[in-house]
């Protein structure tokens, strides 16, 4: 029977690494073009909605940095 292979350390590292990556640069982005009127009036809710996404994200990939950190202290 095939067992499902856990991701190595090092792969999670990166993955979360690149999403917060992305969701920064995703918001500065977002930030930028909306600033200088890029977006249609009816492309907001969509824009807004990814820019939420993005926040969400980093926000999770803090808290899970900061449970890592206070995991490491405990040790």
């Amino acid at each position: 029977m095939a067992t499902k292979k856990e991701p190595s350390n090092n792969n999670q590292d990166q993955l979360t690494n690149l999403a917060n990556r992305v969701s920064r640069s995703s918001i500065a982005v977002v930030d930028a073009v909306a600033q200088r009127g890029g977006f249609k009036g009816e492309e907001f809710s969509t824009i807004g909605a990814l820019r939420d996404q993005c926040v969400q994200m980093i926000q999770i990939i803090e808290s899970m940095e900061q449970e890592q950190a206070m995991t490491v202290d405990e040790d």
